[in-house]
């Protein structure tokens, strides 16, 4: 008789609160949701649906496969609501219509469950032009929106903001968190440059410009220069020049205290950027796993590594490669069948999402599952098992999606000789670049790597995405539904199943949590997965309190030189307090 889904009381309540149909009576257990979902992304299929009915529940059967929290809530059922996760919204013109259209579009979004993430350097510097509100009162618009909006029973608004690190109000945007209670609906995120990381290790000078086109009063400026902005050098205003590396003091001395804005390296997003060649991208999702062009989305799902050790905590410990190999494939399948099957809530966003078919397919669970291998997650062994790993569900993903476009065609947007051009597709393995020439691909990207925080816990607490063990055992407050709060002791998943093994026994060194790791390590276990990674990868790397500034800044500058896409950290502080809390400490996490 196989065991109960459930190891947890708080993961069946995840279950029953956010993903469970409660429509004709309601679903009576997670294998009827399992059941849903899967009938619904069969249906999409040409033929043999009854056949890919059954494959698609065994690959989320026991949470193999997890797809995001849209596609467990929203697949099958008669909500109005889409199945992808979030949004990169259109560009905001310097027009009242243009800003008040934007901030519509994406209210409608947030309404059918999909977070939303937008690049307000497009709006002119406040005061330019003698009444522009400027990038942040523009934002304290769409917080407020947010803010009473409630986008689904259980799942407030999410908001990712974006600014270039040269536009003229940069300096009151990094300041914006410091506010407490400013901007709680959006995550800040600062748009970094090659230039400008040029300029930091030079100590030059760092122009706040704009572009002159767009000012009608540019002729006040004394000097106007060529600059590159939004992919095209354009005559722009200056409207002064700093010291980069005053900047970049400034942007590190607000993520020191506040945990925010991040960082994102736009120039080397848009380098590696799959269809680099017919778009350009300025903004993320909220959680910074998929850079998209304007009105792209998040088709997210992600492996659960832990249910693929075999012989766990013994010497012959390993991974079942082909049972990673064979789910990836079904992943991939589901993924792509979520676009067909979902409601978009813009025509826009349906025209680039089936132009594109992006999916972000990626792995949860890494920690415990590197703990139940005998792997201490701070070393190399670690880091070079989790990248073999991830190359081998990239390039299954790859020759999935490749026999997908053989059988139902490539993406719209494809063409293939510039698509071969691309950096991430010349790095994949000749039979790979073959097929695509041959055959197409049906999806332009394949692979992201998403924070998982609640589709882990209901997966019985396992360790999310890449992220190590938070703690053995930690308190943790979750909302169950509307402004409703449930506070759980939890103990992590690989530690369970150790004393069920191993009763009485003391734990191995390598049952390591995030306090015990440097914040090095966080950054390299990132920076190791990134090369078999074509979206980008969500991670927070944790930093003690006590960690200085100066050791601080470093693991931005080392993120940048390592080729990572982006750098969120967290360090406790007096504004935001503690995403979780140990079970010995207090207050409870909020």
């Amino acid at each position: 008789m196989p065991a109960p889904p459930f190891d947890l009381s708080i993961s069946e309540l995840i279950w029953s609160s956010r993903y469970r149909l409660q429509e004709d009576g309601g679903e009576s257990c997670i294998e009827k949701s399992w059941r849903r979902v899967a009938g619904a992304l069969a249906s999409v299929e040409a033929g043999r649906r009854s056949y890919w009915k059954e494959r698609f529940y065994q690959a989320l059967e026991d949470f193999r496969f997890i797809p995001g929290g849209r596609i467990l809530a929203g697949a099958g059922s008669a909500r109005n609501v889409t199945l992808f996760n979030c949004f990169v919204m259109g560009r905001i013109g310097n027009s009242l219509g243009s800003i008040f259209d934007n901030l519509k579009e994406g209210a409608l979004t947030m309404q059918q469950g999909g977070g939303v993430g937008y690049d307000f350097s497009t709006l002119r510097p406040a005061g330019a032009g003698g009444s522009s509100p400027g990038p942040l009162a523009c934002m304290k618009i769409w917080d407020s929106a947010c803010e009473a909006l409630l986008s689904t029973a259980t799942r407030r608004g999410a908001m990712m903001a974006t600014l270039r690190c040269d536009h003229p109000d940069i300096e009151a945007f990094v300041d914006a968190k410091r506010t407490p209670g400013l901007f709680r609906n959006f995550n800040l995120s600062v748009l970094v440059s090659d230039n400008f990381m040029g300029a930091v290790q030079e100590d030059q000078r760092w122009p706040l410009l704009y572009p002159a086109p767009e000012l009608p009063d540019a002729r006040r400026f004394p000097e106007q220069i060529r600059w590159r902005w939004s992919g095209t050098p354009l005559p722009c205003a200056v409207f002064r020049w700093i010291r980069a590396r005053d900047l970049w003091e400034h942007i590190m001395r607000a993520s020191y205290d506040t945990a925010e804005p991040g960082v994102l390296f736009i120039d080397h997003i848009n380098r590696m950027n799959n269809l680099g060649y017919r778009e350009r991208i300025s903004a993320t999702n909220p959680c910074g796993e998929i850079p998209l062009p304007p009105y792209g989305a998040c088709d997210l799902g992600s492996i659960n590594l832990t249910r693929f050790v075999r012989e766990p905590f013994g010497r012959n410990a390993r991974l079942d490669m082909e049972g990673i190999r064979n789910t990836t494939a079904l992943a991939v399948r589901m993924l792509d069948n979520v676009i067909s099957l979902s409601r978009f809530p813009l025509p826009n966003q349906r025209r680039q999402s089936q132009g594109s078919r992006r999916i972000g397919l990626g792995i949860t669970g890494l920690a415990d599952a590197l703990i139940m291998l005998g792997l201490h997650y701070g070393t190399g062994e670690a880091r070079d098992r989790a990248a073999s790993v991830m190359e081998e569900i990239c390039h299954a993903a790859y020759r999935a999606s490749i026999e997908l476009a053989a059988e139902k065609g490539s993406f719209p947007f494809l063409d293939s000789e510039a698509y071969l051009k691309r950096p991430f597709i010349r790095n994949l393995p000749p039979d790979i670049r073959r097929g695509i020439a041959a055959d197409g691909i049906r999806n332009s990207h394949l692979i992201a790597i998403a924070p998982t925080g609640t589709i882990s816990l209901l997966a019985n607490n396992i360790s999310s995405g890449i992220e190590p063990v938070f703690d053995l055992h930690y308190r943790r407050r979750i909302r169950t539904s509307g402004e409703e709060y449930r506070e759980q002791e939890l103990t992590d998943y690989a530690l369970r199943l150790w004393q069920k093994m191993h009763p009485e026994e003391p734990l191995p060194a390598h049952f390591v949590t995030a306090r015990q790791l440097s914040p090095h390590h966080h950054m390299l276990m990132q920076a190791a997965l990134q090369p078999f990674v074509d979206n980008a990868i969500s991670k927070t790397i944790n930093v003690p309190q006590e960690v200085g500034f100066d050791a601080f800044r470093t693991i931005y500058e080392e993120a940048w030189r390592q080729g990572l896409k982006g750098c969120t950290t967290f360090r406790p502080n007096p504004v935001r307090g503690e995403l979780l809390t140990s079970a010995g400490d207090l207050p409870c996490c909020h």
